[in-house]
Order: structure tokens, then sequence, then C-alpha cells
């Protein structure tokens, strides 16, 4: 019998799996775990959307649609973008829907890197962006750039050094914000000084904005508006209408550097379901202000969750946007977070993410989804509590 797993793609049967989906199935054989992993809101669509993919479907919306998206989604989809934010796009040559932002990150990482091309990644952050590079596995590296010495914020002087030591090989930056795990979102101002180091150079600014909606402190801050022609933008309906399932993502670039990104999508999807395409046309056009309860819950949720915590002795980022807490371990529990989560999950039947998961810098932190009820949060943090006392 023929061994064919050493003829697949080389490195991929020894890629480990995904550490965050691993343990989240490990914590929901748990009885009653109290759950801070999922990232997603734990909140229904809103009824108007639900509406429109029911009517696509009574209209018999089930054929292919163009490649790129229904017209009627990306011309919602821009307008929302230009009154929201000010980001200017063409919906007929400069927006393409894909399967949600993960799609969207795979198909510009394949698009716009080659072979000996460096990608930069201020971390912590979100695994993805490196997996797509791994899984493509044709040459093209990763820097991270550690940013837990600066607030989980990265500054132009490190973005600096980089391109000091690697020169014209740097080809993208990824940048995330309000960013997952921390919660951290950079000021205009910090983001025109990022923007300012790589100006002018054929470095692509990979501009993952999927959590724009869900910013507390402060307006949406945006790359785009600092560096247009060099940004590839990034959003969709998932976070700001609860419409994780729908899988419809965004994205937007200049017409040249989009006509490329889209010849990946052609090839590996095609198109995305017309009725979903319906309903995320109407998220953008008539529901320009559905996110302001849930992001009025996700505040109240944040400042409980994050007093609780600090009361109890982690020291935390607080967070500015997205649902997410960072937070350090505290000195005399277990200092390894790969470990530490197993433990606090098997004592106190609360369920939370290892840093580690989120690459360099995110060692000894976990990350807390306040995408749970209040009650879950405040029960959550009794049960921290009493393990925090019994263990340190």
């Amino acid at each position: 019998m023929v061994d064919l797993i050493k003829y697949t793609r080389k490195g991929l049967a020894d890629a480990p799996s995904n550490p965050i989906l691993k343990f989240s199935d490990y914590a929901s054989k748990i009885p009653d775990v109290v759950k801070f992993t999922l990232g997603e809101p734990d909140f229904n669509t809103p009824d108007h959307i639900k509406n429109a993919a029911k009517k696509g479907i009574d209209e018999n919306h089930s054929h292919y649609a163009p490649s790129n998206g229904t017209i009627g989604l990306r011309k919602a989809a821009a307008d929302f973008l230009a009154q929201k934010y000010g980001q200017k796009y063409d919906p007929e040559t400069e927006v393409l829907v894909t399967n949600g932002v993960t799609e969207s990150i795979f198909d510009t990482v394949c698009a716009c890197l080659n072979p000996g091309d460096i990608m930069v990644v201020p971390t912590p952050i979100f695994p993805l962006y490196m997996s797509d590079v791994n899984i493509l596995n044709d040459g093209a590296k990763i820097v991270t750039i550690d940013t837990s010495k600066d607030g989980f914020k990265l500054t132009p002087a490190k973005l600096q050094a980089v391109l000091d030591e690697y020169g014209d090989k740097v080809r993208m930056l990824v940048m995330n914000y309000p960013t997952n795990p921390t919660g951290v979102m950079y000021s205009q101002e910090e983001l025109d000084a990022i923007a300012d180091v790589i100006r002018d150079k054929p470095i692509f600014a990979l501009c993952d904005e999927i959590y724009s909606e869900l910013n507390y402190d402060q307006p949406h801050a945006s790359m785009e508006k600092s560096l247009h022609d060099q940004v590839v933008l990034m959003n969709g309906v998932s976070k700001a209408w609860a419409m994780t399932g729908y899988r419809i993502g965004i994205v937007c670039a200049p017409q040249a550097i989009l006509e490329q990104i889209a010849k990946v999508h052609q090839t590996i999807v095609t198109t995305e379901p017309t009725p979903m395409q319906d309903a995320a046309e109407e998220a953008f056009k008539n529901g320009m202000n559905d996110s302001e309860p849930m992001k009025r819950e996700f505040q109240k949720r944040r400042d409980v969750l994050y007093q609780g915590l600090t009361d109890i002795g982690f020291e935390c980022a607080k967070p500015q946007g997205a649902f997410y807490i960072f937070a350090k371990i505290p000195a005399g529990l277990e200092q390894d977070d790969s470990k530490f989560i197993y433990d606090l999950v098997d004592k106190a039947h609360v369920a939370v993410t290892a840093g580690s998961s989120f690459a360099l810098g995110g060692q000894g932190y976990i990350r807390f989804s306040y995408a749970v009820s209040m009650d879950q949060i405040n029960e959550g943090l009794r049960r921290i509590k009493k393990y925090v006392e019994e263990n340190k």
C-alpha cells in the first residue's frame, strides 16, 4: 500500500492543528463551563437582514452571482465605508466580496507575496496571517515585531528597524485594529506615523478592520486615510451585525491590485452564496447603526470584566475596541499559559485562550472574550477569584 501522505504538500503534514480550536473542543466537553474563548458576538442577526436573505431565496436568487460579488452589495459596502469612515472605493472596480475576511487574507497573501518576500507582523495577533504564509509554503517569510513592551502597539521606530535590517525584501505589513487579542486601537496620528515609514516603498499594507464598528473610546482610525494607494482594506459583516455564519467579507484596494487578488478568489471560491450577499447588502445599506446597542452592551461587559480581573490581580491592557481582554497571568500561578488554561478549566470550569496562540509577546498572557452574557462574566469572575486564592 502506497503511503500517499508523504507526497502531500511539504510541511503540511507536520503543521500543528489550531491550538485555539483544539482547546475550545476540550473545554466544551466540561459540564457547566464558562467559556471566554469564542470570538463571535453572542447576539442575533437583526431581523431586517434575516428577512433579506429569506427574500433572496423566495425570489430564486439561487444562481451564480458575479465573481466579484453582486453589484448591489459592492455599492452598499462602498457607500457604507464612505459614509462611516470617509474611505472612497469604486464599487465597480475596487471592491471584492469574499468568504469572510478569512478568505480576504488568504487571497491577498497569495496574490501579493513571492518567494523571498517578507511579511512583517506586529504581535500578539490572531495567527491566521502567518498560517496562510506557512500553508502556501512558497518561500515567503514572516518577521514578527513584539509589541508587548509598547502597549501592544507597533511603533514607527521598530518598523523602521526591520526595514533597515531586511531592506527591499519587505513586501507586506499586517495591521489589525482594533486588535485581536488585545482590543487595542491606534489613533489616526499613530497610524499616520506608521504609514510614513512605508510610504512610497513597494510594501502592501494589509489592513484588517473587521472590528471597525466596535470602537468604544474614540472614532475609528484607518491607515487608508494616510496611505490609500498601498492599502488593501478588509472589512465585513461578521462582527458588527453578528453574521459570522453568513461568511461575507469585503476587500477594497486600488483597481490594479484588486484585479490580482480577485484572480485568486475566482480560482478557489468562484463567488459567494447569493442570498447571503442579499443579506449583507441589507446590512450595509439599511443597518448603518445596527451595531450601536451591541456596542453599548460590549462596553458595559468590558468595564465589568476589566475591573473584576484587575481586582483579582490580573494586569490587563484596557481594550478600546473589539471584545477581548488580554491579561497577564498573576505571579505565583502557573506562568506557562498553555498549561495554565488547562488547569483553570479543569479546576474552575472557566475556559480562556492561551496568549502564546497569538505569537511573540503573548507568552504568560491569556485572552478573554467578553462576547458572553453579563451573568457568565460575573460567574466566571467568581470562579477565577476562588481559583487564584486556592492556587497562589
